[in-house]
This record gives C-alpha cells, sequence and structure tokens, in this order.
C-alpha cells in the first residue's frame, strides 16, 4: 500500500465518521460491491480544505454487479439501505453497474454498451480524481480501485477522464465542485 492509499484509508476509518456506517450496512446485503466517487473525493476534499467531514456531500454511491438482477431490486435494495441510513448525513445511490446501460441513453442521450465489471463501470466516470472506488473485505482491510491513481485527488486536480463524458457536463461539474471547494484546480478540457 502506498502512501496515498494509507492517507484515503485513514481518512475513511478515522477523520470521516459517515463512511464507515455505509461499509457497515452494504456488507448486510452484497458480498462484492464498492462506494465510490463522490463520498469518497468529496470526504478527502473536505479534509484538505480543513471542513466538516460532511460538507457538500449530496450522496454516497454504492455500487455492485449482478447481470440476473432487476432494475426493480436494485430499486428495492437502494429504499432498504436509505431506511437502515435514515439518520446518515447523506443519501445512498445504489446502482447495479450491469443494467447500467438499460437507462443510460434515456438520461445522457448516449449510448453505451453494458459494463463487463464494476471496475469497466468505475473507469468511466466523469473526472480522473472521481473514478475512486473502495471495497471492504473485512473490518479494517479495504481494496482501492482507482484506475488512473490518487494522484489528481490528493493534489485537489479535477482532470477530465473523456472516455463517456462529454465537455459540457465535465465543465458543469467542475464549476459546481469548485464553488464548493475553492483550493480545487480545474483543468480545461483538452
Amino acid at each position: 500500500m502506498n502512501s496515498l492509499e494509507s492517507e484515503l484509508i485513514e481518512i475513511i476509518q478515522e477523520k470521516t465518521p459517515h463512511l464507515l456506517p455505509i461499509f457497515d450496512q452494504a456488507d448486510h446485503y452484497f458480498s462484492c460491491y464498492y462506494i465510490g466517487a463522490g463520498a469518497l473525493v468529496q470526504s478527502v476534499w473536505n479534509e484538505k480544505h480543513g471542513f466538516d467531514p460532511a460538507y457538500g456531500i449530496g450522496d454516497a454511491d454504492l455500487i455492485y454487479f449482478d447481470p440476473e438482477g432487476t432494475l426493480e431490486e436494485e430499486r428495492q435494495l437502494e429504499r432498504d439501505m436509505r431506511k437502515q441510513l435514515s439518520r446518515h448525513p447523506f443519501e445512498m445511490d445504489v446502482t447495479n453497474e450491469a443494467l447500467v446501460h438499460l437507462w443510460y441513453e434515456d438520461k445522457f442521450d448516449i449510448p453505451i454498451d453494458p459494463y463487463p465489471s464494476l471496475e469497466a463501470a468505475v473507469d468511466t466516470w466523469p473526472t480522473t480524481a472521481s473514478s475512486l472506488a473502495v471495497q471492504r473485505r473485512a473490518p479494517g482491510t479495504f481494496d482501492i480501485y482507482a484506475p488512473f491513481g490518487l494522484e489528481d485527488l490528493f493534489s485537489l486536480i479535477v482532470r477530465p477522464n473523456k472516455r463517456l463524458i462529454p465537455e459540457e457536463v465535465y465543465l458543469k461539474k467542475a464549476a459546481k465542485w469548485k464553488k464548493r471547494w475553492p483550493k480545487l484546480t480545474i483543468l480545461p478540457w483538452e
């Protein structure tokens, strides 16, 4: 484990009280899952800015992969997780990444092929810093999946991941983040 991975785990376990309860609940529902993107990334940004651990976090993303699952099962799992975490400072979004291709075009006007794995989905997330997912194997043992590394995240750099996101979506998201976390460096779409 490198120093940035150790720092991320320290933020998850010791500095951000809202993250471990998500892992605790997810362990009851899923054998293989990740907590990804926003809640993790924004927890790091909050730590780097000296902000409250839950500042600016709208939701936490939990992803799992079940090709045999249905969208209704996904919605039920999300309702269950939200109920279990009803006193949490933000809501849970639960997504079966095996089914994203069924609704992605309707929501974002871009058709996509089915993802073959959780990691393939994370590979397409909108920025290099937010392409991040963490799973807990056992208490105190975490696996980090960060296809672009953690350097941008901890350096407060927002850089587009052009695999899927269109320029206008990136610019809108980056501008929103810059207002909340002013130390961020937003790199242009090039």
